[in-house]
């Protein structure tokens, strides 16, 4: 007998990053500088939080939306960095950044939708979109000398009827780009024109190095827009292990997600969202830290990119990842393949991003300084070797 699947699953791709991600495991001392994610652990205040909280037994299934005291942490966090007033309704704690993605993809994409995705960007956001049946039409930024630029009538001429969703992270991963303000005020204008929803990915909204916060979206909602922002505890608290997300969406659809996280996690983690109130309310000195020492080492690791013969680097004002082209590297999947096993340094793929990466490496520079010299050397040496090879 065989076995049939939906095929939106069977020919799910899989991600160029995991592909160089699978390899390094089998490769001993290689410097990951692949992953989304700081080297640090999760600070110990946070974990104490939860530590006690287990302690206390918070163990039990809680509300679905998310324990009322972290949803009036994310209220209060909202109005310090933004100013914004956040009713209760429209925020709901998920089990990572990613599965709120999922449910809004499940909440609003029908099969045969399309849904238009700024890029390069993130692989997983557009594999949720297909996993619903969605069309995923790609609309490329360019880059030059002054970094990212995103060309807004070409995102419009792609929508069409069937258009159901429009994605944008800003800050970018794996750009750094950040949206406009006139750019997101005619988007936000579009949507509700149109009646086309809009996910904001917010989750690098700490990690800006020209201003103290970068602008959200919701500074220019209403509360009945249609205008979904995803966030994560995983990046400014140094929390990708916990995960941890949330997410804010129009009031009118607080029952809707209800039920639906009932039938996806039946809710999140007590212990775990105890932390994340005192990560919210106490983690300003840490976020501040975290911040600074990846402005360091971006500083750092574009002044040796931009060293290397060959090596052409994109400006980056954002996030915690530098992209950057090496002369005569096409394929950049099989080119990251080989810096693992030969150099033992871990990269990502520009062939991951979609659209606009082609040839393009993403290097993640939230790292140690140890750990930036010691793959920056690697890299420099192996970009020589292959010099005097040609």
């Amino acid at each position: 007998m065989t076995l049939s699947i939906r095929p939106e699953i069977e020919h799910l791709r899989d991600s160029p990053i995991i592909e160089v991600w699978r390899l390094g495991f089998q490769v001993a001392d290689v410097v990951g500088l692949w992953a989304g994610e700081v080297d640090v652990p999760t600070p110990r205040f946070i974990c104490d939080a939860a530590h006690t909280a287990l302690l206390e037994g918070k163990t039990f299934y809680t509300h679905k939306r998310g324990i009322p005291e972290l949803r009036a942490a994310l209220q209060r966090y909202h109005r310090r960095l933004w100013n914004v007033e956040l009713a209760d309704e429209r925020i709901a704690v998920t089990s990572a950044g990613m599965n709120a993605v999922m449910l809004i993809c499940q909440t609003v994409i029908r099969l045969g939708d399309n849904a238009v995705f700024v890029t390069p960007t993130w692989p997983n956001v557009e594999r949720a979109a297909e996993v619903q049946g969605a069309e995923v039409r790609e609309v490329a930024m360019h880059s030059g000398e002054d970094g990212w630029v995103l060309d807004l009538q070409q995102l419009f001429d792609r929508c069409d009827e069937r258009t159901r969703l429009i994605y944008y992270a800003s800050p970018g991963n794996p750009t750094g780009w950040t949206i406009p303000p006139g750019q997101q005020r005619a988007l936000l204008e579009f949507a509700r024109r149109r009646g086309i929803f809009l996910l904001a990915d917010e989750v690098y909204h700490r990690f800006v190095y020209d201003r103290p916060v970068v602008p959200s979206i919701l500074q220019s909602t209403h509360d009945d827009d249609p205008v979904f922002v995803v966030n994560s505890f995983s990046k400014a608290w140094a929390m990708t292990g916990w995960r941890m997300g949330w997410m804010v969406y129009p009031r009118s659809l607080a029952m809707p997600f209800e039920k639906l996280i009932e039938y996806n996690t039946s809710g999140g983690q007590p212990f775990l969202q105890e932390a994340g109130v005192v990560a919210l309310d106490d983690g300003e000195p840490f976020v501040a830290e975290l911040v600074e020492r990846s402005r360091r080492g971006r500083d750092f690791v574009v002044e040796r990119l931009q060293r290397m013969p060959g090596v052409r680097v994109t400006p980056c004002q954002a996030a915690f990842y530098v992209m950057f082209e090496v002369d005569g590297v096409a394929d950049t999947l099989a080119f990251c393949k080989q810096l693992v096993t030969e150099a033992r340094v871990g990269l990502a793929p520009g062939a991951a991003f979609g659209a606009g990466a082609e040839g393009k490496i993403r290097l993640c520079y939230a790292k140690t300084e140890a750990n930036l010299v010691r793959a920056m050397d690697r890299l420099e040496a192996f970009l020589a070797s292959a010099r005097r090879g040609r």
